[in-house]
């Protein structure tokens, strides 16, 4: 009662701002925690003709075929891998980005360099589909002419499992680098003007300002942005794969999210589609609490 007490009055003073509050709270109670009802059909064999309230209570029925299925092995390490490889290829490159942006002088040369990497973010994943379908087509593609002007055979790069996550990893890299390094150009901004000129005038070059400012001035920025793409790993880029893969490649490129999206709306399998998916977000939250966690050891304070 005592803080509800101390709250009136701000509440009071305030009280147009929180009017403007309801929208998106509704939004949320509506369309985010009312669907977590839903999971509880996780633990049923659900019939969608008798709905929550009449299909039978299976308890852990459901997990016990996850941890038991033949898919579920291949389906964990192609998740794993494809998040691995996206860290180690493509979390540097916004940081060598950014860096490289903050060393050009002229504004607009910078200005257009930014909207040229900014670009493909705002494109969607079924117009850049469309594209690199095009691209490395085994007949009219771009990459199989070059190949076949060197005396080469065509490569069906999509039905091919050798290359089919490295199509993935180039295509995401391609996508999203440039906005992902936003904020470390922002980083970047912030660190005081006067170490650079103090490095300069004790001799230092710009790489060496670089390695020894700019850097080090926003490693607690890597840090954190590395701990949260580690506590989002188990989200492979599931709309991505959706749009790329087909049945020849399932055995490198289905990751979890694509296994629910099967099982759930291709083969009906309500129930054990949302065990997958309750135990995906489950360890998500697991390795979000261990980032932070982490971050809070390393840099002394804590995501959120």
């Amino acid at each position: 009662m005592r803080g509800l007490s101390n709250w009136l009055p701000q509440i009071r003073r305030n009280y147009d701002l929180y009017l403007l509050l309801i929208p998106g709270l509704v939004f949320l109670l509506i369309f985010k925690y009312t669907p977590i009802y839903g999971l509880v059909i996780a633990f049923q064999n659900f019939n969608i003709f008798k709905g929550i309230g009449g299909s039978e209570w299976v308890g852990l029925q459901q997990f016990e075929r996850l941890f038991h299925s033949a898919d579920f092995g291949r389906v964990m390490a192609n998740t794993l891998l494809i998040s691995l490889y996206k860290i180690v290829f493509l979390f540097p490159i916004p940081i060598v980005l950014a860096v490289l942006m903050n060393e050009v002088g002229r504004m607009w040369f910078k200005r257009s360099i930014q909207t040229i990497i900014y670009l493909p973010h705002f494109l969607s994943w079924v117009v850049i589909a469309g594209l690199f379908v095009n691209i490395l087509s085994p007949s009219t593609g771009i990459v199989n002419g070059i190949i076949g002007f060197f005396g080469g055979g065509p490569v069906n790069f999509f039905m091919d499992n050798d290359f089919f996550r490295s199509i993935l990893v180039a295509t995401a890299g391609w996508k999203e680098s440039g906005w992902s390094a936003i904020i470390f150009i922002a980083a970047i901004a912030g660190l005081d003007p006067e170490l650079y000129e103090a490095a300069r005038l004790d001799g230092a070059g710009r790489v060496r300002q670089i390695f020894s400012i700019t850097l080090p001035g926003i490693a607690g920025t890597i840090v954190l942005m590395l701990i949260l793409r580690i506590g989002s790993v188990l989200e492979a880029g599931t709309e991505q794969i959706l749009l790329l893969y087909n049945p020849t490649v399932y055995e490198t490129g289905d990751v979890i999210g694509t296994y629910i999206y099967r099982m759930g709306l291709t083969s009906m399998e309500y129930s054990f589609s949302t065990a997958v998916g309750l135990f995906e977000s489950v360890i998500a939250f697991l390795l979000v609490i261990g980032g932070n966690q982490l971050a809070k050891r390393i840099t002394g304070r804590s995501i959120w």
